[in-house]
C-alpha cells in the first residue's frame, strides 16, 4: 500500500497529511513495517494499524518524537446523528440475545444499524436516521470503537509495536513503543468523569469492577492484554490511572530474540540443551526487562511430547505443545471459593507434568516450586529479580523462605535488563548463571556466569566454554556421553541451526518451532536446510 491508495481510501488521513504539510512543509513517509533500525532522531512516517486507523511518529533532533493517532473525525452535523443512534442501539441490545463473543456483537450492531439507517439526506420514516454512505461507515466505525472495541484508545490497543500504554488522569496518556521506547500522545480523555466511565467499563470485563469502595483492580482483557486500573482521585492524586500491558497472540520466537540482539546462538543453544534434559531455569530481571517475552519463546525447547502444566494470575505464558494444561488463579467471590497459586501448584504435583511453568513466583507458592524441583519435578518460572545474588536473597526471606541449602535444586537463572544503549531503548540477557550448590565452608551458594554481556561491544561471551557445570555434570551425564567435553559439540551444532534460521530470516514463531522439532526426531537430516 502506498500513501495515495491509503487516503483514497481514508478521506481523513489526506486532510491530516495536507493539514501537517502546509505547517511543517514536510510530508511524512508511509510504511507498512517498521524497521528496528530506522533513523530516531528525524523522524517523520506514517503506518497503518487497520482501516481507518493510522499512526504518525513526528520528531525531529530538537524536539522529542511524538506519537500522534489519526482517525476519522465527526461533524457538529454527525455527533447528534451518531448519539441519536447509539441511544436506539443501546435501548435495543437487551432485548436481543446475549452476545458471547465480539464479533457476535458486531453482527448484532450491523443488523440494528440496517434497520434504523437509511442512504439519502432526509427521512420521513420513524425511527429512522438519513445518513450519507460517508458518515454511516464514519458512525458505524465509532459505534464497534465505543462499545465493542476499546473506546478512546482503541488506536493504541490496535498498533502492534506497543507494547505498554499508561494513563495517568486525563491529559497524559504514554506508550511504550517497541521501537521509539517511551513516547507521548495526542491520545486524551475529554474529562474526569469520561476516564472514569471508562474505567468501569474495562473492569467490569475483566470481572472486577472499581468503586470508590474498591478503587484498585487487576485482570485480563478478553484478548489476553493485562490492565491494571487505580480509580479515584483519592489514591491517584493527578486523577484516575491505568496501565496496559498488551498481549501478544503469537510470541516472539527465539530467533526473534537472537535478531533483536537479546541472546546470542550460543545462549539460545545452551538453553536449548537444558530444557529438552528437563533443568530447572528461572528467567529473571527488572520490570519491563522481557521475562514472558523470553520464557516464551524458549518454550519449544522442551520435548514436543511433554507434558506442560502453567500456573499464573494472568494469561500470559504461551506453551507451543500439545498436551498443555493452562491455570489460571482465581481471586474474587467468596473466600472459600478463592484458588491461589499455591493451591494450583500443589495440584500440578499430582498431574505428573514434564514441566511446570510459574508465570511469577511472589509468595509462599515459591515453596512449592522448589518442592516439586526436589521431587523430581523439571521447572519453569520468571522471577523479579535484578541479579542471582538478590534473587537468592528473595527466595531465602520472606515470604517464600526456601531453606538455602535447598537453592542447588535450580539450576540456571537468565537475567535480563532492559538498558538504553545509543539512544535506544534496548533488552539484553546480561548474564546467564550456574547454581552449583550451597558450599558449608563458604556459608554461602556457589554461582558460575556461563555467559555474560558485554556492554560496551553488546555482544555476548561464553565464559562457559570447557567449563560449565550444568552442561558437564548434569546434561552430558543425562545423555550419556562417555566424553563429557563433547557436549560443546552439540552446543556448537545447535548454535549453527538457529544461527542459519536467522540468517534466512525464518523469525515466525511456528515455523521455529517446527524447525526445532524437527530437529528434535531426526537432527540435521530433518532440517529444510543445510549446515
Amino acid at each position: 500500500m502506498t500513501l495515495e491508495e491509503a487516503i483514497k481510501n481514508n478521506p481523513h488521513l489526506g486532510k491530516y497529511v495536507r493539514e501537517l504539510q502546509e505547517k511543517t512543509g514536510r510530508i511524512p513517509e508511509f510504511m507498512s513495517q517498521l524497521p528496528r533500525d530506522i533513523d530516531k532522531k528525524n523522524i517523520n512516517l506514517v503506518y497503518p494499524v487497520g482501516d481507518p486507523i493510522f499512526i504518525h511518529i513526528y520528531g525531529s533532533p530538537k524536539n522529542p518524537a511524538k506519537y500522534y493517532s489519526i482517525e476519522p473525525e465527526m461533524t457538529e452535523v454527525e455527533k447528534p446523528k451518531y448519539q441519536e443512534i447509539l441511544g436506539i442501539i443501546l435501548k435495543n441490545t437487551p432485548q436481543q440475545p446475549a452476545a458471547d463473543t465480539a464479533e457476535k456483537l458486531r453482527e448484532h450492531i450491523r443488523k440494528l444499524l440496517e434497520k434504523i439507517t437509511v442512504i439519502g439526506e432526509t427521512t420521513r420514516e420513524k425511527d429512522k436516521v438519513a445518513l450519507t454512505h460517508e458518515q454511516l461507515k464514519k458512525i458505524e466505525y465509532f459505534i464497534d470503537r465505543n462499545i465493542v472495541g476499546n473506546g478512546i484508545i482503541e488506536p493504541l490497543v490496535r498498533d502492534p509495536y506497543l507494547e505498554d500504554i499508561h494513563d495517568i488522569g486525563k491529559y497524559d496518556i504514554f506508550v511504550v513503543h517497541k521501537i521509539f521506547g517511551m513516547i507521548q500522545t495526542n491520545v486524551r480523555f475529554s474529562s474526569d468523569a469520561e476516564l472514569d466511565d471508562w474505567m468501569r467499563v474495562m473492569s467490569e470485563r475483566i470481572a472486577r469492577p472499581v468503586s470508590d469502595f474498591r478503587p484498585i483492580s487487576d485482570g485480563a482483557l478478553p484478548d489476553g492484554s493485562r490492565i491494571n486500573i487505580i480509580y479515584s482521585r483519592e489514591v491517584s492524586r493527578r486523577g484516575s490511572s491505568f496501565t496496559m500491558r498488551k498481549f501478544s497472540a503469537i510470541p516472539a520466537s527465539v530467533t526473534q530474540l537472537i535478531k533483536w540482539g537479546s541472546i546470542s546462538p550460543e545462549i539460545a543453544a545452551y538453553l536449548w540443551l537444558c530444557l529438552e534434559n528437563g533443568m530447572n531455569v528461572f528467567v529473571s530481571g527488572e520490570t519491563a526487562s522481557g521475562k514472558t517475552t523470553a520464557l516464551n519463546a524458549i518454550l519449544p525447547f522442551i520435548h514436543s511430547k511433554g507434558k506442560v502444566y502453567s500456573v499464573e494470575d494472568t494469561a500470559e505464558v504461551l506453551a507451543p505443545q500439545d498436551t498443555w494444561q493452562q491455570m489460571i488463579t482465581r481471586e474474587t467471590g467468596p473466600k472459600n471459593s478463592q484458588v491461589d497459586m499455591f493451591t494450583l501448584l500443589k495440584l500440578a504435583l499430582r498431574s505428573r507434568p514434564t514441566y511446570v511453568i510459574v508465570g511469577e513466583i511472589r509468595g509462599v507458592e515459591g515453596s512449592v516450586a522448589f518442592q516439586a524441583m526436589q521431587a523430581g519435578n523439571s521447572v519453569m518460572a520468571t522471577f523479579h529479580a535484578s541479579s542471582v545474588k538478590k534473587l537468592i536473597q528473595r527466595i531465602t526471606g520472606d515470604p517464600i523462605k526456601v531453606p538455602v541449602t535447598f537453592i542447588d535444586n535450580l539450576n540456571v537463572v537468565i537475567i535480563l535488563q532492559a538498558v538504553y544503549r545509543q539512544g535506544a531503548s534496548l533488552r539484553r540477557c546480561v548474564s546467564v548463571e550456574e547454581i552449583e550448590g550451597y558450599v558449608e565452608e563458604q556459608k554461602g551458594v556457589v554461582t558460575r556466569a556461563v555467559f555474560q554481556w558485554d556492554p560496551i561491544n553488546d555482544k555476548h561471551h561464553f565464559r562457559g566454554l570447557n567449563n560449565s557445570y550444568i552442561l558437564e555434570a548434569l546434561v552430558a551425564q543425562k545423555l550419556g556421553y562417555a566424553d563429557k567435553k563433547n557436549i560443546y559439540k552439540e552446543l556448537e551444532l545447535r548454535a549453527k541451526v538457529l544461527e542459519r534460521m536467522t540468517e534466512q530470516n525464518i523469525i515466525d514463531y511456528y515455523k521455529v518451532k517446527d524447525i526445532i522439532w524437527a530437529f528434535e526426531r531426526g537432527g540435521v537430516d530433518n532440517l529444510p536446510f543445510t549446515l
